[in-house]
C-alpha cells in the first residue's frame, strides 16, 4: 500500500481505537519494537520479499507473546500456465529458457518458515483461484496494472515478438477452453501463533482416551457425553 492510500484511509469512527498511520519497508519492518502488537496482519504481499527467514523471524520478534501472525500469500503453481507457455516458447525459438515470472516459495515451505521463526500452533490452508482471460495478452497486461510484474533483478528485461507469439499460441493449444485462457493464482493463508505462558499446549502422544473411530458414536449418545465432560472437569480440578 503506497502512502498515499495509507494516509487516506478512512478513520475509526470510535474514539478509543487510536489510529497511527505509518509507511515503512515491508522486507525490515524498521520503526516497530519487540512484544508492539496483540495481532500482525499479511495480505498478498509476502510474496515480494527476498529473504523470508529473515523476515518472519522479525514478524514473530514484534508481536506479542500468545498472539498470532495471520497473513495470505502466493505460491508457487501461480501462473504456472504462463510460466511454461513462456517457457516452450523460449525453448523452440532461441533455444533457452529465462526466468519471466517472478519466483514463489513453496506451501510446504511456508509451514517450515514460520516453524523456524518461532511460531508455534500453525494452520495453513490452500486455495487456487482461476481467472479467465481473452488471450495471453490481456493476462499479461493486468498483472501489469496489478504491479505484479516479473521483479528479479537479473531478469531480461524485454521479450521477443516471435517468442510471445508462439506462447500465445501454446497457451492456446495446452489450457485453453470454451474460448478462456485460465489463469491459476494459489493462495495459501496461515496463522501461527508466537508461543507464551497462556498458549494452550498439545496432549501427550497416547493420552487420549477415545478413539477417532467412536466419535460418532459419543456425539449419538447423550451419556457418553455427560461421562466424558465430567471427567474432563476431573482433570481440571487436579
Amino acid at each position: 500500500m503506497s502512502g498515499g492510500m495509507a494516509q487516506s484511509s478512512a478513520k475509526c469512527e470510535d474514539p478509543e481505537v487510536i489510529v497511527e498511520r505509518r509507511t515503512v519497508d515491508e522486507e525490515t519492518l524498521d520503526g516497530f519494537h519487540e512484544n508492539q502488537f496483540d495481532l500482525l496482519l499479511t495480505s498478498m504481499s509476502a510474496h515480494w520479499i527476498n529473504h523470508l527467514p529473515q523476515w518472519m523471524r522479525k514478524c514473530h520478534d514484534i508481536v506479542k507473546p500468545d498472539c498470532p501472525f495471520i497473513g495470505s500469500m502466493l505460491a508457487e503453481d501461480t501462473l504456472y500456465e504462463l510460466r511454461c507457455s513462456l517457457q516452450l516458447a523460449e525453448l523452440e525459438r532461441i533455444g533457452g529458457v529465462s526466468s519471466h515470472i517472478s519466483p514463489f516459495v513453496k506451501t510446504q515451505d511456508i509451514g517450515g518458515l514460520l516453524s523456524s521463526a518461532g511460531f508455534d500452533m500453525i494452520t495453513l490452508d490452500s486455495d487456487e483461484i482461476q481467472v479467465g482471460y481473452p488471450n495471453m495478452f490481456a493476462l499479461m497486461y493486468d498483472l501489469q496494472l496489478m504491479g505484479e510484474s516479473h521483479c528479479t533483478h537479473r531478469r531480461n528485461p524485454t521479450i521477443r515478438r516471435d517468442v510471445l507469439v508462439a506462447a500465445e499460441a501454446i497457451y492456446q493449444s495446452m489450457y485453453s477452453s470454451d474460448g478462456k485462457y485460465p489463469a491459476t493464482f494459489k493462495i495459501v493463508s496461515f496463522i501461527g501463533w508466537k508461543p507464551g505462558p497462556n498458549m494452550p499446549k498439545a496432549a501427550k502422544r497416547g493420552s487420549q482416551t477415545v478413539s477417532l473411530k467412536d466419535i460418532g458414536k459419543i456425539v449419538e449418545d447423550p451419556e457418553m457425553m455427560r461421562k466424558m465432560s465430567e471427567k474432563d472437569g476431573v482433570d481440571k480440578k487436579k
